[in-house]
């Protein structure tokens, strides 16, 4: 319904889009297609045996759970991202249908919205497993876990239906080249030849209760965190609550420094070269979590031996 409300805007916004993407460097795009697509590659396989390994019933838990979550999130992210920009690098044709790029800025704003609530989710069941461990059974009980990701899926959805159309209804007077390797919100914006202060502060708005309220849900967590670490007395009492935290903390680190970062500034300051990171090596630094977990290897050994 969204692309029919849209539809009703300037016909002349409806031609396709040129990403202009990586082509001010030619000379790399074959380099750029080889290094994307390994990550690419990685990314799908990671997130295989994650999905894979949460068939096993000894990692139906709440953990595993939201690590399912968040690893079907990136699978989507990547696969709708990352194609078009593999198809941009391989030739010369740069063009983006009207549909495939407002699909693909409602997706991906979509689901960048998921991930910020969802890693709020995960930061509230490390802080029960460590702060709250005789009680963690009783507090992360699956009905509570369903209704958090629920709420991390709706808001991201949600916010995006509010601010896909918009975005893309803006008038362009004739401007098709985006700056960017994919249709990105503050890129598209940048290309309006009207005021686009209020859509702005829109988006300003919604970003405070879809980024930053979960950063700050983050942060409080991990200082609770932190306060019960310090009064662990072992050395191997830390280490493994250090283990349970710290694959987190680097992705919320990447994650939520990229989005702010490209996010909470004008749009005619944006550039295409700020949101790799968010594009491309963020859902792959998660196979951190497939790595280090022996309970997922064991568990996808089982699932693949049935």
């Amino acid at each position: 319904m969204w692309l029919q409300v849209m539809a009703k805007g300037n016909r002349s916004s409806l031609e396709d889009f040129i990403l202009i993407g990586f082509s001010d460097r030619p000379h790399l795009e074959l380099v750029l297609f080889v290094v994307v697509l390994t990550f690419y590659l990685l990314t799908l396989l990671d997130k295989t045996i994650i999905l894979l390994s949460v068939l096993d019933f000894q990692l139906h838990t709440p953990m595993y759970f939201f690590l399912a979550n968040l690893s079907f999130l990136d699978m989507c992210f990547t696969t709708g991202s990352i194609p078009q920009m593999l198809y941009n690098l391989w030739g010369p044709d740069k063009t983006i249908s009207y549909v495939g790029c407002a699909t693909q800025l409602y997706f991906v704003l979509a689901l960048g919205g998921v991930g910020c609530v969802l890693l709020a989710a995960m930061a509230y069941d490390h802080y029960v497993a460590i702060c709250k461990l005789l009680h963690y059974m009783v507090i992360m009980h699956p009905r509570l876990c369903g209704k958090l990701a629920f709420i991390a899926w709706l808001s991201g959805f949600g916010n995006s239906l509010m601010m896909a159309p918009q975005t893309l209804m803006l008038p362009r007077c004739g401007h098709r080249w985006v700056d960017h390797f994919l249709c990105e919100m503050p890129a598209l914006i940048g290309m309006a030849c009207v005021d686009t202060m209020t859509l702005e502060a829109l988006a300003f708005a919604l970003a405070i209760f879809i980024i930053l309220a979960p950063l700050t849900l983050i942060l409080i967590s991990y200082r609770y965190i932190a306060r019960v670490m310090l009064r662990i007395k072992t050395a191997a009492g830390r280490k493994k609550a250090f283990n349970t935290c710290s694959s987190h903390l680097i992705v919320v680190s990447l994650f939520y420094g990229t989005v702010i970062y490209m996010y909470f500034q004008p749009a005619n300051s944006y550039s295409q070269d700020q949101s790799k990171f968010y594009t491309v090596v963020t859902p792959s630094v998660n196979p951190l979590y497939t790595l280090r977990s022996k309970d997922v290897k064991e568990a996808v050994k089982k699932v693949l031996g049935k």
